[in-house]
């Protein structure tokens, strides 16, 4: 008899155990609160979530885009992650930042690293933060003076740089060719 109570006990052990480790794992590896994904050049995929953005370096500046109708927008507060921060020691010539509604904005290196107009992944816009801030993880633009206009940023509206609702950042490589005699 104690030998059959004690093999129920392990069997009730290892059931226990098969159900929790899963979980357990499950639970340590899935992001934390809103996140965001960055795509590499080769697939890769990595989430980041708002508790690690939090950790990196934070620029806290005030910030507004001119449309393309000349009205400024969007104006405020806003706390994030440089975009350069994000993408550092990553190979990449352009990138795509896709948000929730399907919105895309592709962006060439050059501009993503203008130290004159940092490109800034926000999280919050006057102290409110993701998830109750309802933008979502925001891509702005944040020069020292604060605005951003058409004529300065050389875009028919540089408000279309500012993508709400971020949730994937694709990093693409340019597709080079070679021919029989080299590159």
């Amino acid at each position: 008899m104690r030998g059959v109570r004690r093999g129920m006990v392990a069997v009730l052990i290892l059931l226990i155990a098969a159900v929790a480790v899963p979980l357990a794992v499950r639970w340590m590896t899935e992001p934390r609160g809103p996140s965001f994904s960055i795509v590499l050049p080769s697939g890769a995929e990595q989430k980041i979530d708002l508790a690690h953005l939090r950790r990196m370096p934070q620029l806290v500046r005030r910030g507004e885009a001119q449309n393309q109708f000349g009205n400024w927008k969007d104006g405020g507060t806003y706390s994030g992650v440089l975009l350069t921060t994000l993408l550092s020691g990553t190979s990449y010539d352009e990138v795509d930042v896709v948000a929730k509604d399907g919105y895309r904005m592709t962006i060439e290196r050059t501009r993503v690293e203008d130290p004159d107009y940092p490109m800034v992944l926000a999280y919050a816009l006057d102290g409110i933060s993701v998830p109750a801030w309802k933008d979502g993880f925001r891509l702005v633009v944040l020069p020292e003076g604060g605005r951003v206009s058409n004529e300065e940023y050389r875009a028919l509206s540089a408000g279309s740089y500012w993508v709400k609702n971020v949730v994937r950042i694709v990093l693409r490589g340019l597709v080079t060719t070679t021919s029989a005699n080299g590159p």
